[in-house]
């Protein structure tokens, strides 16, 4: 890890190594592949690219990048959409897979893809975003590399479908309710108006009366609690990483972090982490909701319904889904910001 999206034209992104959706022929293609032939330098780089020859569809060949901000360019050849039962999901998987192992090959640290055989070649983008997001996924898990997934235009691809309007008609019901509670307690609203409160700020303002009434528990005073602090938002990680019984490497990887990023956590026992970061590693260790907001009250912090990140948080726990690469997506397209990427 990590892995980030960005909206950028692949040509004038910065990586070790910018991935090419080639023609299969040593010539210059459409789309993708004629953008970056243009910006390295056509001419130097259709010489290098005859010298490799046919590329089949799902390898990849490595040239030099020329005029690019970069060190390699990857030219894989994706495959052309013939109605799903021709292999093409599993050539295109090829393309991702073969990539990476290529540039770690060749000891890049960073890799920039485009969504590949979307273009011209008619590969279903919901598809496509799936197979890529599981390719990279795998490959994160296990080794370290920032992967760049360039999209030019946010509004040109629908990464995820129905579970991105899922996630987003959660975030807009329950970011529209708080507001109404703020709304409400800001205003002249009286008991005998004519317009009763919503029922979700009803039970709120009821949990909120009973939390007022009740007696603290024991004789403890102020003084007794505070000579007894509660453990470090550090400490408290490493419980959860050991109950859990799982490697830093799996705990990194999952939340997207750099491992340069989880040593530092491990290191200094004073950490105060970002909400991302927190949020990134609940993620990663599977969290349930309540356990997640105690991992997030070591650090002083909750997730806030007025949040909309929070509540997408929320939501992505609420419904088991752990893998921080799919939440990525589907956080990209309701423009905000990605869980971990440090």
């Amino acid at each position: 890890m990590p892995f980030t999206i960005i909206r950028n034209d692949i040509a004038r992104v910065k990586a070790d190594a910018i991935v090419n959706t080639a023609n299969p022929h040593p010539q210059i293609g459409a789309g993708t592949d004629k953008a970056i032939y243009e910006a390295a330098g056509a001419e130097r780089l259709l010489a290098e690219r005859k010298k490799i020859g046919d590329i089949p569809v799902g390898k990849a060949a490595v040239t030099s990048a020329f005029a690019l901000d970069a060190k390699y360019i990857i030219h894989t050849v994706g495959p052309f959409w013939a109605g799903g039962n021709h292999g093409e999901q599993a050539a295109l998987r090829s393309c991702y897979h073969e990539s990476l192992k290529l540039a770690q090959n060749l000891g890049c640290e960073s890799i920039a893809f485009p969504l590949i055989s979307t273009g011209v070649y008619g590969f279903p983008k919901d598809l496509a975003i799936k197979t890529a997001t599981s390719v990279i996924y795998d490959f994160l898990m296990e080794n370290d590399m920032m992967v760049y997934l360039v999209v030019f235009d946010r509004k040109a691809y629908d990464l995820s479908g129905k579970l991105f309007q899922d996630v987003h008609t959660y975030i807009d019901e329950h970011y529209v309710s708080v507001r109404e509670d703020d709304e409400y307690r800001d205003s002249d609203y009286r008991p005998d108006s004519r317009h009763e409160k919503p029922q979700a700020v009803r039970d709120r303002e009821n949990r909120g009366k009973r939390k007022d009434t009740e007696e603290p528990s024991g004789s403890h005073t102020i003084g007794d609690h505070l000579k007894q602090p509660d453990i470090s938002f550090r400490e408290y990680l490493l419980q959860l990483i050991n109950q859990r019984d799982l490697k830093n490497s799996e705990v990194y990887h999952g939340a997207n972090i750099t491992r340069q990023h989880f040593s530092k956590i491990m290191s200094n026992s004073d950490y105060h982490p970002s909400k991302n970061t927190a949020c990134a590693l609940a993620i990663s260790l599977h969290l349930d909701l309540p356990t997640t907001n105690a991992l997030l009250e070591k650090a002083g912090m909750v997730l806030s319904g007025s949040s909309r990140f929070d509540l997408a948080v929320q939501y992505f726990i609420l419904h088991g889904m752990y893998n921080i690469i799919d939440d990525n997506i589907i956080l990209y397209e309701n423009d905000l910001e990605l869980l971990g990427t440090r």
